[in-house]
């Protein structure tokens, strides 16, 4: 579901959309927030003060939260908002949604795993380049307990040289091939509009604004991935994916195998964009590992056959072809087998 996304949707029905799916069973507070605006001609007339782009639940609830605005009930939100619009407003001139969520790294190791290395992955939507470290954390893989096939239980994974300070949890379903080690992962780089620094308090303080604010296993997490990011810089190029994708899939050494990959970026590119994107994957000489919303990917859901029946799921692909569904934070994997 792409409508808080999508520019061309009216403010309300984007805030309702926010709430409904996104939100529900992820943030009470967010939900009460989005359906408090979505009905609230004041605020949408404020919100629509800027341009479409900007008015995304995501980006103006972190902008506030940036601002001090405190987690709560709707009515004290909307009176804050309303006395701190002009700050709020301008950070959302200024800034984009850039949830750096390292969490994720869990679903996408399977599939990096999986493939013949040494690898070379790209990150495109790489903001502040926390998700380029896969091998760098630890990993606990709990199974489900009404999966037939695991009996429950769990697995641990660390890196080569030790456990991480960074530990990702991940209830696992499904017939997942959760690998013994760590993929052999020789470069790495990274695609973003406007990279974050991990060196940068200012920077970082903004992706900790956008973590949602129950989320506080996310925050500490965050703060840990930040050290681990900080002890090894990763390049990541200021430009449009389309454009930039291709000259760095070049510099990709030679004898890897280049991995370009991303996890809720396309839903913010226009319907041409994303197919323009896909197009490229399927020209180049890489291997694509796409994680997004379940009508975003083109071609994902239809080869999907039917949709998810949670509608906030994201489906995980590889080279367009559907292989598990996952939480969006990361926080589950149900392999298809």
């Amino acid at each position: 579901m792409r409508e808080s996304t999508d520019p061309l949707v009216d403010t309300s029905a984007r805030y309702r959309a926010f709430a409904e799916v996104e939100a529900r069973g992820m943030s009470a507070c967010y939900e009460r927030w989005a359906a408090g605006v979505a009905v609230d001609p004041r605020l949408v007339t404020l919100i629509d003060q800027l341009p479409p782009t900007k008015r995304q639940p995501n980006l103006l609830f972190g902008a506030a939260r940036l601002h001090g605005a405190a987690a709560g009930e709707y009515a004290p939100f909307a009176a804050w908002l309303r006395e701190h619009w002009a700050d709020v407003a301008a950070t959302c001139l200024t800034h984009v949604t850039q949830t750096n969520e390292p969490g994720r790294c869990a679903v996408l190791l399977p599939a990096l795993a999986a493939l013949a290395g040494p690898l070379a992955i790209i990150e495109v939507g790489a903001s502040a380049g926390l998700c380029l470290h896969p091998d760098r954390y630890s990993y606990r893989y709990r199974f489900a307990d009404d999966d037939a096939e695991s009996g429950g239980g769990e697995r641990m994974l660390h890196p080569a040289g030790g456990p991480s300070a960074v530990v990702l949890d991940c209830t696992v379903s499904g017939p997942a091939p959760l690998p013994e080690r760590m993929p052999e992962i020789v470069w790495r780089a990274g695609i973003d509009l406007g990279p974050l620094d991990v060196q940068s308090d200012a920077d970082v303080a903004w992706l900790e604004a956008l973590i949602w604010p129950e989320h506080d296993d996310r925050r500490a997490r965050l703060r840990a991935a930040v050290t681990v990011a900080r002890e090894q810089s990763v390049e990541i190029v200021r430009g449009d994916l389309n454009d930039e994708i291709a000259a760095l899939v070049a510099r990709a050494p030679a004898g890897a195998t280049v991995v370009v990959f991303h996890t809720a970026v396309l839903a913010y590119l226009n319907e041409t964009d994303r197919l323009r994107f896909a197009a490229q994957m399927m020209r180049l000489p890489v291997r694509w590992l796409s994680n997004e919303g379940q009508s975003v990917v083109p071609g994902v859901l239809e080869r999907l056959g039917e949709a998810p029946a949670e509608a906030s799921a994201f489906i995980l692909a590889l080279d367009g072809e559907p292989i598990a569904l996952t939480q969006p934070h990361g926080r589950s994997l149900h392999w298809l087998g």
